[in-house]
């Protein structure tokens, strides 16, 4: 199986973007690093030829920080297979997690959601690899 490519929202200057920026950071980096990659969503949305290329096709988790779900509708358009549409608002709302932070910093709570999210995410990939 290729790598499933985990999409996180942007959402620069929001708690909920950095959220899911990290926890997307986490699972390729850390937890999946042989199974998923990340793309740059702003690449995503130019639509470029050589991205639409890569994305179709391809697997796909994507993390949202917010209702207009940039992250799935874009990757869906580059031809992605979205097997999972995710939301860092949701499992920061399961946790309670009140104020997990600020755009740019991240505290205890905030953390903890960014491992709940990246979790899921490895579960996901592992569901998918029959594991």
């Amino acid at each position: 199986m290729s790598k499933v490519v985990v999409i996180p929202c942007s959402g620069m200057g929001k708690v909920y973007g950095l959220l899911a920026r990290e926890a997307a950071y986490k699972v390729v980096n850390e937890l999946k690093k042989d199974e998923a990659e990340t793309k740059c969503l702003a690449y995503i949305v130019t639509g470029d030829d050589e991205i639409r290329d890569y994305m179709n096709g391809k697997k796909c988790i994507t993390i949202d920080g917010c209702p207009k779900m940039c992250a799935a509708k874009n990757a869906k358009e580059a031809g992605a297979e979205v097997v999972e549409e995710l939301k860092s608002t949701e499992f920061a709302k399961q946790m309670r997690a009140m104020k997990p932070g600020t755009a740019t910093y991240l505290n205890e709570e905030g953390w903890q959601v960014v491992d709940a999210i990246a979790e899921k995410i490895t579960s996901i990939i592992d569901e998918m690899e029959g594991k």
